[in-house]
C-alpha cells in the first residue's frame, strides 16, 4: 500500500495494481475502516485505489498516512463480505450488437447470452456518468473490444459489453460498448463498489 498527494487537501491509497477480488476486498476493507476516521471528509474507491478528502485544519498529509497506518494495522479480511447482490432482469432480444459479439467469438447468440448470465460480477467503479457501474469479469470467452465507432446515442437501461467489463447505461448517452440487452432496472444511485451484480434472463 502507497500513499500519492493529489492536492493539499486529498491524497489517493494504492494497492496491487491489478484488477481482481482479491485486491477489490482490500479496498472494501479499507473503505470500511477509513470511514470512522474524524476528519476525513470523502472516501471514493475504485479498482485498486481508493481517494481520501480530508479537512486540513485537522490533518497534514503525513499526520493521515500515519493514522491510517495505525488504523489499518492488523485488519483483516473476513469471509462476511458486506456487500449486496443486485440481480438485473435482462431482455437480450433488445439488442444491437449481440450477433457482433457472438461472430467475435465463435459462438452462438445462445451461448453469448447463457455465458454472461452465469457470471456474478462485482462493482469495481462508478464513474463516466453517475450510476454507470463498471463490472467485472467478463468470461474471456465472450470478452469483445469497443466499437470503432461510439454511437451518439445509447438508450438508458442498455446492457453492454468491453472487453472483460459489462455494465448498464443509466441514462441516454454516447458511448462504444457493444450493447447485447435492455433491462428497466432504475436503481443506479443503489450501486457501491463490491457489490456483487447478476444479470437475469427475461
Amino acid at each position: 500500500m502507497t500513499f500519492k498527494i493529489i492536492a493539499v487537501n486529498s491524497l489517493i491509497i494504492y494497492f496491487k495494481q491489478a484488477i481482481s477480488e482479491e485486491v477489490l476486498d482490500q479496498v472494501q476493507a479499507t473503505y470500511l475502516a477509513l470511514k470512522s476516521i474524524e476528519g476525513i471528509l470523502d472516501l471514493t474507491p475504485s479498482y485498486c485505489s481508493i481517494l481520501v478528502e480530508f479537512d486540513i485544519f485537522i490533518y497534514e498529509h503525513k499526520i493521515l498516512e500515519r493514522k491510517i497506518n495505525q488504523t489499518l494495522r492488523g485488519l483483516a479480511l473476513t469471509d462476511e463480505n458486506p456487500n449486496k447482490l443486485i440481480k438485473i432482469p435482462t431482455n437480450y432480444k433488445k439488442n444491437l450488437d449481440l450477433e457482433h459479439v457472438a461472430k467475435h467469438n465463435n459462438l452462438s447468440i445462445e451461448e453469448v447470452i447463457n455465458i454472461h448470465t452465469q457470471t456474478t460480477y462485482r462493482v469495481y467503479a462508478i464513474g463516466f456518468m453517475l450510476g454507470f457501474a463498471y463490472l467485472a469479469t467478463v468470461d474471456n470467452k465472450i470478452a469483445t473490444p469497443r466499437l470503432e465507432s461510439p454511437r451518439k446515442k445509447v438508450p438508458k437501461g442498455s446492457v453492454a459489453l468491453a472487453d472483460l467489463q459489462t455494465a448498464i447505461y443509466p441514462q441516454d448517452s454516447a458511448g462504444g460498448w457493444n450493447i447485447i440487452g435492455h433491462t428497466e432496472f432504475d436503481n443506479f444511485h443503489t450501486f457501491e463498489v463490491g457489490d456483487r451484480v447478476q444479470f437475469e434472463r427475461l
